[in-house]
């Protein structure tokens, strides 16, 4: 398997966009959900970038794949929590629209890039 540079990456990039991105939502919401939602939120955005990096280290594509494969799980489970923040009006339709954009983008490319080490096996 050939190592790639993390830092890099378009997909750890747009992750680590999307961590600021998160923070700048997650410490305006209600003091209520600094254990609940907020936490949450921050460990999702965070793992995504986490489990790119990580599995750059791995010394297989299969073991590479899980790691990215937990990346996209994370990178779901994040848009659920942001589709959360809106629906209990905590963010503005129209940021909610730009962050759902990112995610889904990044969703799609972590996926692309699943496939394509899936490929090269």
């Amino acid at each position: 398997m050939k190592r790639h540079n993390f830092k890099k990456l378009h997909i750890w990039i747009e992750a680590m966009d999307l961590i600021d991105d998160n923070y700048s939502i997650a410490h305006k919401l209600p003091d209520y959900e600094k254990y609940g939602l907020r936490s949450q939120m921050n460990r999702c955005s965070v793992s995504i970038a986490s489990n790119i990096s990580e599995g750059i280290s791995k010394k297989t594509n299969k073991h590479f794949i899980q790691f990215l494969e937990n990346s996209l799980g994370s990178a779901f489970e994040w848009e659920t929590q942001l589709i959360i923040c809106f629906r209990q009006n905590f963010i503005e339709e129209n940021k909610f629209l730009d962050l759902q954009n990112k995610i889904q983008k990044i969703q799609s490319k972590i996926s692309n890039f699943i496939d394509s080490l899936n490929h090269n096996d």
